[in-house]
């Protein structure tokens, strides 16, 4: 087996809008690596072909996360997986959000309902209002946020979710999130690079699957409280790790202080654009796990 050979791994989709895939298998062409992009779901892809998969822009996972999730098991077995299977599996459920909770991590405040379980809305709500969300959800899919006092509206988007047997998280709504969310990105657990990106929510209670998930992205840089809370989350992650990429999406609370709304590990968008030397730095974080 080719310990050269790399797989980007993407979706239908992925595979013409995907913008990163050019510039990442030009720089590993440099580094003496040939790479390509490939299907996950490809029925005929002979992943043993292949010295390592590196999953990328698998944006299509949560629609079909129980063949995508196996499809990670039998690719581990047959070449090197990264992220891994076990830590895809992991972050692909955001009740990750308690383990790093437990680990001390500043995770934004998030109250998790399971199918079968009674909504109050006296617990939807707040004083700015409230977020509601799949556990399994990416692109903030079937998420929307009320405004303080729309509790019944709150409780009956719950109850949708949860009667389809999906999991629910309850987050109550930081207004500071209008400053935009902070998105740092580490390679191999090192600090590469950060954007902000614009609020996505703007709309209270609206679910609007269409809406563009990074609206307004520019280049960022992190503060010291915001870049140690990223690493704190990265170093929190399961073993074994440090993973091969993270997305911190970072937002500020009442106080000012970051915590974290989400870990990404699966397919994150790592805006490899908004920094000159991006594509390099995952490059040498993909060139040293395929030369280790």
């Amino acid at each position: 087996m080719s310990t050269t050979r790399i797989a980007l791994v993407t979706s239908e989709a992925g595979i013409g809008l995907d913008e990163d895939l050019p510039p990442v298998v030009a720089a590993l062409a440099e580094r003496g690596l040939a790479a390509e992009p490939v299907v996950w779901s490809g029925d005929r892809t002979a992943w043993e072909r292949f010295g390592l998969a590196v999953v990328r822009s698998t944006w299509d996972y949560v629609q079909r996360l129980d063949a995508f999730l196996g499809w990670a098991d039998r690719t581990a077995r047959a070449t090197r997986l990264w992220n891994p299977a076990p830590l895809i599996r992991w972050n692909s459920d955001k009740h990750y959000l308690r383990e790093l909770a437990r680990h001390g991590v500043a995770v934004a405040p998030t109250r998790f309902l399971e199918p079968g379980s009674p909504v109050d809305p006296a617990e939807l709500d707040g004083p700015d209002g409230v977020v509601v969300k799949p556990a399994i959800s990416a692109a903030a899919l079937d998420t929307a946020r009320y405004a303080a006092g729309r509790r019944e509206d709150a409780a009956r988007h719950a109850r949708a979710l949860l009667e389809r047997g999906r999991s629910v998280m309850v987050q109550p709504y930081l207004p500071r999130v209008a400053e935009g969310e902070r998105a740092l990105i580490l390679f191999g657990g090192a600090f590469s690079h950060a954007v902000r990106k614009g609020p996505v929510l703007t709309e209270p209670g609206i679910v609007d699957n269409d809406r563009f998930p990074h609206p307004d992205v520019v280049p960022y840089r992190p503060t010291e409280a915001e870049l140690r809370t990223a690493l704190a989350a990265v170093a929190a992650v399961p073993r074994p790790g440090p993973p091969l990429f993270a997305r911190v999406d970072l937002v500020l609370d009442g106080r000012g202080e970051p915590v974290v709304l989400e870990l990404e590990l699966v397919e994150p968008n790592l805006f490899l654009d908004m920094d000159p030397r991006g594509p390099d730095r995952f490059a040498d974080a993909v060139a040293a796990l395929a030369r280790r």
